[in-house]
């Protein structure tokens, strides 16, 4: 912040030294207010972004009763607590039904699971985003994806066209990151305060539940991977294998962190290693509040008041499931 001091002024000179300073100030700001140059105008911005959440299928017997997808509560809060609304989208659905989606959406998210990242209908619905995604940011459309570990994983095999997923020890266990020199310059981090981007490195404030990662060696051993997206953190495994745990598109506003940024404000099983520290709550916000703004940067929206309001989350209910990972789940 730039202090800036001023004289007190002599109660017995004229009044015109003292407000002459202003003047030029005066004149500046009117200038910029009616200045026609495209540098000067204030950057218009999305102030009522819809962000879609893809639903994961529901592999657990107990829980089908409840229904076929679903969507964890704490992904929908995550994105709210940065001031946007969230839109579940359905597995199985047409191609044009999830592109009608896609120009009603502001951006989307893939979240974590454990399903087959070619042939489920997850990976399915999410090529068809990534897709719509990137043509769209070629014809000047900013469409913002993120993903989070599952999601992560998919957007590799998405870019790279194939899977290149290694087991790694990752299971349960909260980590610190290892933060590359890309990480200082990149878009994701640029709003971090100094403390929080430094307690990134020296507290365990990513909470990891994977068996798998995308080996550090493998992404930079392939070419549409490495000239793709920047790695901007990794991270070793109990055995230490280094994989990839931060990521962001070089060229589209594509996102993706092996970690689970949500869990640490929403979820409080004690048995699972949730970070809680208050500089993991600052990251978890501090990243919401990130893929919020880059959302705010599109301008899709529904075709009607009414279509919007009957998409939105707030149309369900989250069921409480004490035997879920996740605690409080919305099925569909």
């Amino acid at each position: 912040m730039c202090e800036r001091r001023f004289r007190v002024a002599n109660p017995s000179e004229p009044s015109w030294h003292i407000m002459a300073p202003a003047a030029p100030l005066l004149l500046l700001l009117h200038f910029l207010g009616c200045s026609s140059l495209p540098g000067l105008q204030a950057v218009k911005i999305n102030q009522r972004p819809v962000i879609g959440i893809l639903a994961q299928e529901t592999h657990d017997a107990d829980l089908l009763p409840y229904g076929k997808t679903y969507v964890a509560a704490s992904y929908v809060k995550y994105l709210e607590s940065a001031g946007c609304r969230v839109v579940p989208i359905r597995l199985n659905l047409t191609y044009e039904e999830y592109e009608r989606i896609f120009h009603s959406i502001n951006g989307i998210l893939f979240p974590g699971g454990a399903v087959d990242l070619k042939t489920s209908a997850f990976a399915k619905a999410a090529k068809h985003f990534y897709e719509f995604a990137s043509k769209a940011f070629d014809a000047d459309d900013y469409f913002p994806i993120w993903g989070t570990c599952l999601g992560l994983q998919l957007l590799t095999t998405l870019t790279a066209g194939k899977v290149l997923l290694t087991h790694t020890d990752t299971e349960n266990i909260a980590l610190p990151l290892n933060l590359t020199n890309a990480a200082a310059s990149s878009k994701l981090f640029q709003k971090f305060p100094l403390d929080v981007y430094k307690a990134l490195s020296d507290e365990p404030l990513t909470g990891n539940f994977h068996h798998f990662s995308v080996n550090v060696q493998a992404f930079l051993g392939d070419e549409k991977l490495s000239k793709f997206y920047s790695i901007l953190s990794t991270n070793n495994d109990r055995k230490g294998v280094e994989f990839v745990s931060t990521m962001e598109g070089i060229r589209y506003p594509f996102y993706g962190v092996q970690w689970h940024p949500e869990v640490n404000q929403f979820q409080w099983q004690q048995y699972m290693a949730f970070p809680h520290a208050p500089n993991a709550i600052r990251v978890s916000y501090l990243l919401a509040d990130f893929f919020v703004n880059e959302a705010r940067k599109n301008f899709h929206h529904f075709p009607s008041s009414e279509e919007e309001e009957a998409a939105l989350i707030y149309n369900y209910s989250p069921r409480y499931v004490p035997t879920s990972s996740y605690i409080q789940v919305y099925f569909f």
